[in-house]
């Protein structure tokens, strides 16, 4: 595993954007684990976490893209510290632009937040985390209805490597769907090895009983049955 891979992870506990207890996701299903990147409150955290977007940005896309689409709410933040990150890092200029969930009629009006997707854009979409891929299945006509631009793919902050709607895995049905790449900082697979084992910083943070429950959840929603 990467290095970046692991700092990333150690970044999430310390956030404490992933935690381990007894959850309820939106789609109904019990999970001992849970991601919320609206726990990223500081501006070191938000300047930390686009510093990860931009490398896994790099990692799968290279600098081959124009703008980054955040959509609302939580994508708003991710897109732009992406942006920035990139910017600070090697000097990679990229728009950024996100929707609202209304469309305002006055002032800067319309259903856009920042750069206005033109004609020709190669966009890269950023999520925190896609379980059922809705809120992608609701920007996509918002995008196309803007302009002939052209939707690369989605990076998201952690793959939950669970089945979505079918018998893939989310971000596997959305890239089928929509015919685009779709990739993760990290899997929660990396996820479970890196804090299965014991490390410098801190002890193993998913012991034996915890491990059996994660084991369980995969059992019932992990894509062929398991991770």
């Amino acid at each position: 595993m990467e290095q970046y891979k692991r700092e990333f992870i150690d970044f999430m506990v310390d956030c404490q954007v992933l935690r381990f207890g007894d959850f309820v996701t939106k789609s109904g299903r019990k999970t001992p684990f849970f991601v919320n990147t609206g726990f990223y409150r500081t501006g070191t955290q938000l300047r930390k976490l686009g510093q990860f977007y931009a490398h896994a940005l790099r990692e799968n896309f290279g600098t081959a893209f124009d703008l980054l689409f955040g959509p609302a709410y939580k994508g708003i933040p991710l897109c732009v510290a992406a942006a920035m990150a990139l910017s600070e890092q090697d000097g990679t200029e990229v728009r950024y632009c996100s929707n609202r969930k209304e469309v305002k009629d006055h002032g800067d009006k319309g259903i856009l937040l920042g750069a206005p997707i033109e004609d020709g854009d190669r966009i890269v979409m950023i999520e925190d985390v896609t379980t059922a891929g809705t809120s992608i299945a609701e920007t996509m006509p918002i995008i196309k209805a803007q302009a002939d631009a052209k939707v690369l793919g989605l990076v998201v902050s952690v793959d939950r490597c669970e089945r979505g709607q079918g018998t893939k895995s989310a971000l596997q049905e959305v890239a089928e769907r929509y015919g685009i790449k779709t990739c993760a900082i990290v899997t929660m697979k990396e996820v479970i090895a890196h804090l299965s084992r014991d490390n410098d910083q801190r002890g193993a943070v998913i012991d034996e009983r915890l491990r059996e429950q994660i084991d369980a959840y995969y059992k019932q929603y992990g894509v062929d049955g398991g991770l």
